[in-house]
């Protein structure tokens, strides 16, 4: 692949990869409690979190960007904070994609481990509970094996969705070639320069291979563990 992309192609696809596995196992323990807490919980003001959760589906994609950029910018109150205390610069670096990628794949992750998790059994849970066992144990030996396929599933979705972000990366961290140059962003910025369309394509084929050996290997191991669940 290396020689059939050149060093500017293969930096974006190796960005690429870098920020959607950042963005999916950054999200995976929050996206799996937020999925629990909308799936058993019964706490006041339930409805007002799955509709903040649900908010980037919603708005335009760059509007999360600009809210991005105004709270973690340098001079937004997030972002300043993290930058004056712990050195940490989120805009304009390959950091703050991966924020933004995890921001809009977040949804689609506690969507399907929500949904997954509403499917378990209730009675299994009770039964582990009635042995004494703590809710905490009890979703870990009960409820999230079962899961699984569905945590993967969520998985998945979150990486193919930080793979494509395009508005959200762009308004936040712009497009610099190296640092924050994406996927998209490249592919983006083949069209617009005369003569960019050999380059579009060669990364936009490398976009579709990506995706379907994600979607091949999720199939395949929700598979295998849907087996070992049977057993």
């Amino acid at each position: 692949m290396t020689g059939w992309l050149s060093p500017e192609e293969w930096t974006a696809v190796r960005l690429s990869l870098l920020v959607a596995t950042t963005a999916m196992i950054a999200s995976l323990p929050f996206g799996v409690l937020v999925a629990w807490l909308l799936a058993r919980g019964r706490f006041w003001g339930k409805s007002a979190l799955d509709t903040l959760v649900h908010l980037p589906l919603i708005m335009p994609p760059v509007v999360t960007g600009y809210l991005l950029l105004i709270g973690f910018g340098r001079r937004g109150p997030i972002g300043a904070f993290l930058a004056e205390h712990f050195g940490i610069v989120l805009s304009f670096r390959w950091t703050g994609a991966a924020l933004a990628c995890a921001v809009m794949g977040f949804p689609l992750l506690v969507r399907a481990v929500r949904l997954s998790i509403e499917a378990v059994d209730r009675k299994l849970e009770d039964a582990a509970g009635a042995l004494g066992a703590s809710p905490v144990w009890v979703f870990f030996v009960v409820t999230l094996p079962l899961c699984l396929p569905g945590v993967l599933a969520g998985m998945i979705l979150c990486f193919a969705k930080a793979m494509g972000e395009f508005g959200a990366t762009i308004t936040f961290v712009s497009n610099i070639p190296g640092e924050t140059q994406t996927l998209p962003s490249a592919i983006y910025t083949f069209t617009q320069i005369p003569g960019g369309e050999g380059g579009a394509l060669r990364l936009t084929l490398v976009s579709i291979a990506i995706s379907m050996a994600a979607l091949l290997a999720s199939e395949w191991m929700a598979r295998l563990i849907g087996r070992k669940i049977a057993v």
